[in-house]
């Protein structure tokens, strides 16, 4: 029945283009944060990344998730996507993974989590195992404009995939990972994601020691 009603609303659709009606074209909801204006006020910035709706992870969030930390951090953590945990409870470092980033911060590089700015590539939480190409483009433009307010000395990425977003360095992960390379005129480390460290203990040893290495710069 209802495929019928859709084939008779077609084909009045069809009539009524014929006699010269024009219809509007398709809304491209993926749209980049370079299209609009980013504010030059962090706190301005992140109301405009909580009331995004560029793209489609809006219709299944609960909310877009700007950051978290200190507006005048030394140390910027950047993560690929915001986690299921920190999606439901509205609230960072959650789970085993968010735990052990917090471990990182507080007893391996002697930080209070008041003095750093943590953040995602994707500020919101993905669809279940979809693979995302337009989201990045629609958030990667927010990010960059809170590396730029923010003016951290030292960027961490967390993971091959937000090593990659953010630099569209191509380079196999294993030969930058635990390097300090420039990056717009930074000091950036790729490190392993605490999740591949959970699925990879006998790894965590080589994530321990750079971040030994990045705490002796800071």
């Amino acid at each position: 029945m209802q495929s019928y009603q859709n084939l008779k609303i077609l084909k009045t659709l069809y009539q009524l283009k014929s006699l010269g009606y024009c219809y509007h074209s398709n809304i491209d909801t993926n749209q980049s944060a370079s299209n609009i204006e980013l504010s030059n006020n962090i706190d301005h910035l992140n109301k405009q990344i909580q009331n995004c709706f560029l793209c489609d992870l809006s219709k299944s969030r609960k909310q877009s998730m700007p950051g978290f930390g200190s507006k005048n951090a030394k140390i910027m953590f950047v993560d690929y996507k915001v986690s299921e945990f920190d999606d439901s409870s509205n609230n960072y470092f959650n789970g085993k993974s968010g735990v052990m980033l917090k471990n990182m911060i507080t007893n391996v590089l002697q930080l209070p989590l008041e003095n750093i700015y943590y953040t995602h590539i994707i500020k919101c939480k993905p669809f279940e195992n979809k693979e995302l190409t337009n989201e990045e483009n629609s958030c990667k433009n927010y990010l960059l404009q809170q590396i730029k307010l923010i003016n951290p000395e030292i960027i961490v990425t967390l993971g091959e995939k937000a090593y990659k977003t953010l630099t569209n360095d191509k380079s196999e992960f294993e030969n930058i990972r635990g390097v300090m390379i420039k990056f717009e005129n930074k000091k950036l480390f790729a490190l392993y994601h605490p999740n591949f460290i959970l699925r990879n203990p006998n790894k965590k040893k080589v994530l321990y020691n750079d971040l030994i290495k990045i705490k002796s710069i800071l």
